[in-house]
C-alpha cells in the first residue's frame, strides 16, 4: 500500500502511497474477499495531503512487515481455525449410528446433518466477506468463532434430531466466515514471492479437515459416544479461539482507518483521513456480494464449467463418507475406530500434493510466458488440474474394484492416495485458474464456486445410501469413477482453448476495458 509517513512539527508527509495491492487466490478456493481494496478518496482541498494516513517504509503495523515468526503463527492459527470448521462437517458422520439408535431415525435423516451444515456454509460464505471488509478480519473471526462454538452446544445436548439439524445449519453459517476469510488474511500478510508457500502451509488444515473427521470421530464414537464428537470440536475450537485472540488485524484499510481515528482523537483535529474512508456501506456491499456470484454462475462460461466440475469432485469426496463405512465397517466388520483409519490414504494423498507444491509451481512456470507481461497464461495452471483429474478417476476406479472383502484391506486404502492427491490438485489449482481469469471479480467468482460446491457436497451424500444399496458398492463406485473420467475433458478443453473462452467472456472483456482505461 504505500507508507504511512510521520509528519514533522507542521504535520507534513513526504511519501506517496501505492493505490492498490493485488490479491489472488492460490488455496482451496476459500478466498472470497474483494480483490483490491476500494480507493474512495484522493488528496483534494477537502482531503489535505499533509493529513493523509498511510504506511511508513518500516512501519511495524504493516502486516507485510511483521516478523517472520509472527506471520507463521498467524498462518498456522488461521489454518487451525479452518481445520476446526471443516472437521466438524465430517466428524459428525462417525456418530450417525448413535443418532439412529437414540432418536430412532433412518440413515438418510442422520445424513441431513451434513446437508444442513454445508448448506449453512454455502450461504454464509457470500455474506461474511463483505462484512470483513467493513469491520476488519479480526472482529469477524472472533465473533463468528465464538458463535460457532456456542452453536455446537445444541448438537451436544440435543434431545431430538431437529435441534441438531438447526444447530448445524447455523454452525455452518458462522463457521464459513473462518473458511472464507482466513485465506484473505494470509494474502494480507505475505508477499507475492512467498504466497504459494504460505497457502501450501495454510491449506494443510482445511483440505485435510474433512479427512481427519472420521479418523478421529471413529474412536471418539466407539469409546465415548456420539455426543463427544461435538465436545471434541468444542474443546479444540476453544483452544483455537484463544490463539485467535492473540492475532492482530490483518486487513490494511481497516488498520489505517483505525490509525486515522486515533490521530483525530489524540490531536482533536478531524482532518486526518485515509484513501479508504467513506467507501461503499455494508448494505451495498452485501447487495453486490449476494447478487454478482449468482449472475456469474449462470452467465459466465468459465464459472459454469469450473463450478460444475469442482462441485462434482466435492460431492464425490463427501460420498466417500458414505462408501468407506460400508466397505470397511459393514462388509469387513471393522469397528468405527479402526474403520475411520481407512481415510488415511486420502489424507496422505492431500499431503503429498501440498508437499509437491514447489515442483508443481515449477512445472507451471515452465510454460511459455506472455512477452508483454512476462507471466505464464492462466491455462498453464490447468496442466496441474488435468493431472489431478486423472488421479481422481484412477483412485475412484481403483477403489471401486478392490473394496470388497476378498481383496486385502490395504489395496482399497492405497486407492485413496491418488484420489486424495487429485482432490487437492483440483481444489487448489482450479480455483487459482478462476482467480487468474477474473481479476477484480475473483471474489464473486469464488463465492459462487464455494456456494455451488457446498450445495453439491450437501446433497450427494443424501443419495449415497440408496445408490449403494441399489447398485452395490462396486458398480456405484464405478459409476462415480466414470463420471470423473468423462469430466477430465473439462480441464483438457480449457488447457487448449481457455484463452479463447476467456476472450469471449463479457465480464472479462469489461474488466480488460476498464484496466486499459486506467
Amino acid at each position: 500500500m504505500g507508507s504511512l509517513c510521520h509528519s514533522d512539527a507542521a504535520g507534513m508527509f513526504v511519501n506517496e502511497p501505492e493505490l492498490t495491492r493485488s490479491y489472488t487466490a492460490d488455496a482451496e478456493g476459500y478466498t472470497t474477499q474483494t480483490l483490491e481494496p476500494t480507493v474512495s478518496k484522493l488528496p483534494s482541498l477537502q482531503n489535505p495531503s499533509e493529513y493523509e494516513v498511510y504506511w511508513e517504509p518500516e512501519d511495524p503495523e504493516n502486516p507485510h512487515l511483521w516478523p517472520l515468526w509472527y506471520k507463521g503463527v498467524s498462518i498456522v492459527t488461521m489454518s487451525l481455525g479452518a481445520t476446526v470448521v471443516s472437521l466438524f462437517s465430517t466428524l459428525y458422520t462417525s456418530g450417525i449410528p448413535g443418532l439412529e439408535d437414540e432418536f430412532h431415525i433412518s440413515k438418510i435423516v442422520g445424513l441431513f446433518g451434513v446437508f444442513t451444515y454445508l448448506l449453512g456454509m454455502g450461504v454464509g460464505t457470500i455474506v461474511s466477506a463483505p462484512l470483513s471488509e467493513v469491520v476488519g478480519r479480526r472482529p469477524v473471526y472472533l465473533v463468528s468463532m465464538t458463535i460457532f462454538l456456542l452453536l455446537i452446544l445444541p448438537s451436544a445436548l440435543a434431545r431430538n434430531m431437529e435441534a441438531i439439524l438447526i444447530g448445524r445449519f447455523f454452525g455452518g453459517l458462522f463457521g464459513s466466515a473462518i473458511m472464507g476469510n482466513s485465506p484473505a488474511s494470509v494474502n494480507d500478510i505475505v508477499s507475492d514471492k512467498h504466497r504459494a508457500l504460505a497457502f501450501g502451509i495454510w491449506s494443510i488444515g482445511p483440505t485435510n479437515g474433512p479427512v481427519y473427521g472420521p479418523i478421529i470421530g471413529g474412536f471418539v464414537f466407539e469409546y465415548l459416544g456420539w455426543r463427544w464428537t461435538n465436545w471434541i470440536v468444542l474443546i479444540i475450537g476453544g483452544v483455537v479461539l484463544v490463539l485467535m485472540c492473540l492475532i492482530k488485524e490483518t486487513y490494511p484499510p481497516v488498520i489505517l482507518q483505525k490509525r486515522a481515528a486515533r490521530l483525530r482523537k489524540e490531536t482533536g483535529d478531524p482532518k486526518w483521513w485515509t484513501r479508504y474512508d467513506g467507501g461503499e456501506d455494508l448494505s451495498r456491499r452485501l447487495k453486490t456480494g449476494l447478487s454478482r456470484p449468482f449472475v456469474m454462475l449462470v452467465t459466465e462460461p468459465i464459472c459454469i464449467f469450473w463450478d460444475s466440475y469442482i462441485a462434482i469432485v466435492y460431492g464425490i469426496l463427501y460420498l466417500c463418507f458414505v462408501a468407506y463405512p460400508i466397505a470397511f465397517q459393514t462388509e469387513r466388520g471393522w469397528s468405527p475406530g479402526i474403520g475411520g483409519l481407512s481415510f488415511i490414504g486420502i489424507g496422505s494423498g492431500v499431503l503429498i500434493t501440498i508437499a509437491c507444491e514447489p515442483l508443481l509451481r515449477k512445472a507451471i512456470n515452465s510454460h511459455r510466458k506472455d512477452p508483454e507481461t512476462g507471466e505464464v497464461s492462466p491455462e498453464a495452471i490447468v496442466s496441474v488440474v488435468i493431472l489431478g483429474a486423472i488421479l481422481l478417476a484412477v483412485g475412484q476406479l481403483w477403489f471401486a474394484w478392490t473394496c470388497t472383502p476378498n481383496v486385502h484391506w490395504i489395496v482399497p486404502i492405497l486407492a485413496g492416495v491418488p484420489f486424495g492427491s487429485g482432490n487437492a490438485c483440483v481444489f487448489i489449482y482450479a480455483t487459482s485458474y478462476v482467480a487468474r481469469s477474473y481479476g477484480i471479480y475473483t471474489a464473486s467468482a469464488l463465492a459462487g464456486n464455494m456456494f455451488f460446491r457446498s450445495i453439491m457436497g450437501a446433497c450427494l451424500p443424501l443419495a449415497g445410501p440408496s445408490m449403494y444399496n441399489a447398485l452395490g458398492l462396486n458398480w456405484a463406485s464405478t459409476l462415480l469413477g466414470l463420471v470423473e473420467t468423462v469430466c477430465i475433458s473439462i480441464p483438457c478443453v480449457f488447457y487448449f482453448y481457455g484463452h479463447r473462452i476467456r476472450k469471449a467472456s463479457p465480464m472479462i472483456q469489461a474488466m480488460e476495458r476498464m484496466q486499459a482505461a486506467t
